[in-house]
């Protein structure tokens, strides 16, 4: 669906890819960044490696399951098939992936409605709460997309919904202001990863207790 530009893996830093000669990570690091980004540090430069918790299987494979009841009734097409048919009719997709080289992001969006008029972003999350984090890992998808979309003027909206459900509990336009501010969020983890800036813990020992990096770290509160 996507042209592959040039890439290959960071040399000292998992998830990260250098693609046309620019860092390049996981949108879903927005989310991370929003919770500890210190988390980032733990997993990508220090190298620890943890099990994944129960919610996290839980959530793969609902994920899982979504996706292959998808592809049952889904009918294979290129980017630019998807883009001329929503221009008459609604498309759905699942599993879209999207790329920045501008920004340095990459990621797969759970799913995207495209009609006519608009583009609906869709992430799917556990529980019905929208936290700033998952908040910013939309926006990041949006993004992407929108630079790949290039002088397409549909307007695109970014949403949350609970997983496993078809309860969309926010929904929003990715508007000028939302942009500024997930580019803003974009830059810092970029210093984070070329160590301009340094990687700061949550100061919420909430987020410690729940956090799976938990007994490895040294900076909990």
């Amino acid at each position: 669906m996507l042209n592959n530009p040039e890439s290959y893996p960071h040399p000292l830093i998992s998830e990260v890819k250098i693609i046309e000669g620019k860092n390049n990570f996981p949108i879903s690091w927005l989310n991370k960044q929003g919770f500890c980004e210190y988390g980032i540090y733990l997993e990508n430069m220090k190298g620890v490696m943890v099990k994944p918790t129960r919610a996290m299987v839980k959530g793969a494979k609902e994920h899982s399951l979504l996706e292959s009841k998808f592809k049952e009734e889904a009918v294979p097409a290129t980017f630019e098939e998807i883009m001329e048919a929503s221009e008459t009719g609604e498309v759905l997709s699942r599993e879209f992936p999207v790329i920045s080289v501008k920004y340095g992001i990459r990621g797969l969006i759970d799913e995207i409605l495209m009609t006519p008029d608009k583009f609906i972003i869709i992430d799917d999350k556990p529980g019905a709460i929208p936290y700033i984090s998952n908040i910013h890992q939309v926006y990041g998808y949006c993004l992407a997309f929108k630079e790949m979309i290039d002088e397409d003027d549909r307007r695109i909206f970014a949403a949350l919904r609970e997983r496993g459900t078809d309860d969309v509990y926010w929904k929003t336009y990715f508007n000028r202001k939302a942009e500024n501010e997930i580019i803003k969020v974009i830059k810092r983890v970029h210093n984070l990863i070329s160590g301009k800036k340094r990687f700061l813990p949550t100061k919420n020992p909430n987020k410690c207790l729940k956090c799976r990096f938990n007994k490895f770290c040294d900076k909990k509160s």
